[in-house]
Order: C-alpha cells, then sequence, then structure tokens
C-alpha cells in the first residue's frame, strides 16, 4: 500500500495525531512539510499545518462562472467548499483525472486541493528554505521558497496566498480611519508573500501610518538588530521609531515564531508589541505564538480586524 492509500485508509488521524509535538516546533525555526506530487517529476509542498486531512475527492459539481483553476465545489461533512486543481493552477498537463484531495484551511476558510498524489510528511530547518523572489518562471509567482530533501531533490514550497488571490481575487481593503496626526508612527512588519505585503502596507497607509517591510524573519531580525544597534549608540529609545513588530509565522530562512523570541529576549526592543498576522488560524498556532511570546495573533486577511488590533498600540 503506498503512503497516500495508507493516509487515506486512515483518514485525517494520519495527519492530526501527531499536533502536539508540532505545537512544540514554536522557537525551533523548524516546519513540517506535506510532500505531493502532480503528475510531473517536480516535488511540491505545503505546511502541514495548513492541512486538515486527505481524503478522495468525490464528486464535485461543477457551477457557473467558476474561476480558471476552480473544478467546482464539494460537500465533505457539513463543509461546503471550492475545489482547486493544483495541476491547472501550476500549468502540469494531467494525464489522468486527479482524485487525492488535501483539505486545507486557510484565513478561517475551508478549501480542497486536488493533487495527483500525496507522498510523505517531511521536517525542515527554516534557514533550509530558500525564498524564491524574483524567480524568472512561470510558476515562480506561485512558488513562495524552495528547499532540498537528502537526496538533493528539490521542493517546491507554494504560495497559497498567491493562488488563492489568481483564483478569487485579492482581498478589499475597506474603509479605515486614519489615526490623527501628532507623532510619527512607524509599523515594522515581515511577510514572504507579496499579497500579503502589499495589502498590509494598503492597510497602514490608510491609517496614516508609515511602515517598514522585511521578506522573511532572517531580513526582519538583520534589519531590526540594526536599528537597535544604532537607536542604542545614539542613547535613543527604539520604541520612538517603532511602535508594533508584526510578523507572518511561516516564512524562508527565520519563522515568525523565532523571529518574536529574537524580539523577547534583546531588552533593546522591551515595550514594543509583536503582532503575528498568519493564515495558519488553529488553536494550536496561536498556542505556539503564545508559547513564544506573541503579543496578540490574528489571521489574514480583514483589514478590519488589522486595523482594530494595530490602533490601540499605536495610540
Amino acid at each position: 500500500m503506498s503512503y497516500t492509500e495508507e493516509m487515506l485508509a486512515s483518514g485525517q488521524d494520519s495527519l492530526l495525531d501527531n499536533i502536539d509535538a508540532r505545537t512544540n516546533l514554536a522557537g525551533t525555526n523548524k516546519m513540517e512539510i506535506l510532500l505531493f506530487n502532480l503528475g510531473s517529476e517536480e516535488k511540491f509542498g505545503i505546511n502541514v499545518f495548513k492541512v486538515k486531512e486527505v481524503s478522495q475527492a468525490g464528486k464535485v459539481t461543477r457551477t457557473p462562472n467558476m474561476p480558471q483553476g476552480v473544478d467546482g465545489i464539494i460537500s465533505l461533512r457539513g463543509h461546503v467548499m471550492p475545489v482547486l486543481n493544483l495541476a491547472k493552477f501550476m500549468g502540469v498537463e494531467e494525464k489522468e483525472p486527479h482524485h487525492t484531495m488535501m483539505v486545507a484551511e486557510y484565513n478561517n476558510h475551508i478549501l480542497g486541493f486536488l493533487v495527483k498524489e500525496v507522498d510523505r510528511i517531511i521536517r525542515v530547518d527554516w534557514d533550509k528554505v530558500r525564498p524564491t523572489e524574483g524567480m524568472l518562471s512561470d510558476k515562480g509567482a506561485l512558488i513562495t521558497a524552495l528547499t532540498n530533501l537528502e537526496d538533493g531533490s528539490l521542493v517546491s514550497i507554494l504560495d497559497v496566498e498567491q493562488i488563492l488571490s489568481n483564483a478569487f481575487g485579492e482581498a478589499i481593503v475597506g474603509n479605515v480611519e486614519p489615526i490623527a496626526e501628532g507623532h510619527e508612527l512607524c509599523v515594522f512588519f515581515a511577510d514572504d508573500s507579496m499579497v500579503a505585503r502589499r495589502k498590509i502596507a494598503e492597510v497602514l497607509d490608510k491609517m496614516n501610518v508609515k511602515h517598514i517591510q522585511a521578506n522573511n524573519g532572517q531580513e526582519a531580525w538583520d534589519r531590526l538588530r540594526a536599528m537597535a544597534d544604532t537607536a542604542q549608540h545614539g542613547n535613543k529609545s527604539l520604541r520612538d521609531q517603532i511602535q508594533v513588530i508584526l510578523t507572518d509565522a511561516e516564512m524562508p530562512a527565520m519563522d515568525g515564531y523565532v523571529l518574536t523570541q529574537n524580539v523577547k529576549s534583546d531588552r533593546r526592543f522591551e515595550g514594543i508589541p509583536v503582532v503575528m498576522h498568519s493564515s495558519l488560524s488553529s488553536d494550536a498556532n496561536r498556542a505556539m505564538g503564545k508559547r513564544v511570546g506573541v503579543d496578540y495573533y490574528i489571521p489574514k486577511f480583514d483589514s478590519s480586524v488589522l486595523s482594530s488590533v494595530l490602533r490601540p498600540l499605536l495610540t
């Protein structure tokens, strides 16, 4: 029996029975990736924490005006959810229809992702995961990072935010009340998704708040340390330059949990709250954030929630 068949036979327990062990990954700069393939020689991966279960897709109902790459909808244990065909998004030719479905929770929404088959779960160090900013390929925009298996083969980690944005459009930033001018305010934020960075910047611009951004946790930590060094040498408080640090959870090179841990262990950042802003919206992820000292944990992406959490921290 293949690994995929074992997972399908045992249901979601094969993915979720080690939830406590994965919660203990907080602060270790490690992640677990579920490997899968789409019928080509390429290997793809998705963060295990996004996946609720692996199942047979069953009957997918086609509905009018579905976005390209969305095969239809399906009802699974009371959830009616869209089913996205990842082969279509990644430009991989399907030699036969795909029926294995990864059921994922993303931004408090349940979705199904059709794949040819699931391989296995691997644990990797985030510092072995390389960002793909600037990759010149048709698939580059849909891949957020790359890593290598022990045999040297390459794994492409999907940018689920970008895939969903391509399918359903970007989240709309509604009316956001600006913060009254008084003194200059600044939020430092880190996120590896271009979509997320664009939306965060849009909210902060509407709030009349300056911002500094980084593309991953390591870049963020390097820049934050440099700012702290400069403030210390000038006998100034970093709190006067940055009022809030906003971070994603999963990022190449260094994740948001280790970034938070670093910030909280450096007294120069005392008084600067850390807000974790993540598509990983489960209680387990909130517990991981709390364990490393996150002050507030909010799911992506709701502009009103983001602005309402940030506002009292900036006034």
